[in-house]
């Protein structure tokens, strides 16, 4: 590491190859937590280039536990976090909606770093046992149209660098990493960035594996829809920007998306809309991000009709029936 930590503090960067050899002794556990801590720092305080972010990607994969669903055609939705804005569980939220509404979910997460309460602080604490085994998982998605992928399960080095990026409350390189190491490998991938340089890095990586994706980007920095302003969208035919009106026709607050001070919190907000006793702006925002993925999939000619199938798999209550066949099958 004192080589690598070298290379940094003399504003060099590191060849794509570096960067893959130092993950994968970091997977390894081969350095203490203030040599990570110091090799994390490094890049909060400058960009990372596309080299170090494929070679650090190059070594999760190579190491993870991979997961074939054979011919399923999964869904992953999930934002980089890190966008310090502390909303509740949305890309969550908006998976089982998915879920309820037909569209097989694979979705992978961990737990909150820089917010209160991640996907898998979340779907910890509702009783969802994380796994690794691939039958059963595919069981899952089978049976409820839903599967999680809890992150540290499969990527060795996520595992050694999570207490360490739980300490410094901030956003990392490995917020970057996650939505483009889901180890399912999913068909379609919706990744929400928390700015313009980050979509512009997703656009050219998935565009680069030929996947049929959507990022999005609310303008004012979320990793998400969230109705506050405009969201930029962008997918490989091109980009558009949609008001919060084209969306949902309402605009909501920072503090109708906030997402509560403790797990526990969380997931009493996200149960109160499963269960339609969300407010109107909520519903909004999770429909919103629910409906963009449905899109993607090509299940609907536009989004009005995706809008509708989201609404109709929340208000009926197939959302929530899919947490409960989920969580009866642990």
């Amino acid at each position: 590491m004192k080589k690598i930590l070298n290379i940094l503090f003399e504003h060099r960067n590191l060849t794509r190859i570096e960067a893959k050899d130092v993950l994968l002794e970091i997977g390894k556990g081969q350095y203490n937590e203030h040599e990570l801590s110091a090799f994390m720092t490094v890049y909060l305080m400058r960009s990372i280039t596309m080299p170090e972010l494929l070679g650090f990607r190059d070594a999760l994969l190579e190491i993870c536990i991979p997961i074939d669903l054979e011919d399923r055609k999964a869904i992953d939705i999930v934002g980089t976090g890190g966008d310090g804005k502390n909303t509740f569980n949305i890309s969550t939220l908006s998976c089982f909606i998915v879920a309820g509404a037909g569209q097989l979910v694979a979705k992978h997460g961990s737990y909150g770093a820089s917010s209160v309460s991640g996907a898998s602080n979340l779907m910890d604490h509702i009783g969802y046992k994380f796994k690794n085994d691939q039958d059963a998982l595919r069981k899952e998605l089978d049976q409820t149209n839903m599967c999680f992928l809890h992150a540290p399960i499969f990527h060795p080095a996520l595992k050694v660098v999570a207490p360490i990026r739980k300490n410094l409350k901030v956003r990392t390189f490995f917020n970057m990493l996650g939505p483009m190491v889901n180890p399912a490998n999913p068909k379609y991938n919706m990744v929400g960035v928390y700015n313009l340089e980050m979509a512009r890095i997703y656009s050219y990586l998935l565009q680069s594996q030929q996947k049929e994706f959507m990022i999005i980007h609310s303008l004012d920095g979320y990793d998400e829809v969230s109705l506050t302003s405009d969201t930029k969208i962008i997918t490989p035919s091109g980009e558009k920007i949609m008001s919060p009106i084209q969306l949902a026709n309402c605009m909501v607050n920072p503090d109708d998306i906030f997402g509560g001070d403790s797990v526990e919190e969380a997931a009493n907000i996200f149960l109160n809309i499963l269960n339609n006793k969300g407010t109107k702006e909520q519903d909004a925002v999770v429909l919103s991000n629910a409906a963009l993925a449905l899109q993607l999939t090509g299940k609907y000619s536009d989004y009005d009709a995706a809008f509708d199938a989201a609404t109709e798999s929340l208000k009926s209550g197939k959302a929530m029936e899919t947490l409960k066949k989920l969580i009866a099958i642990q």
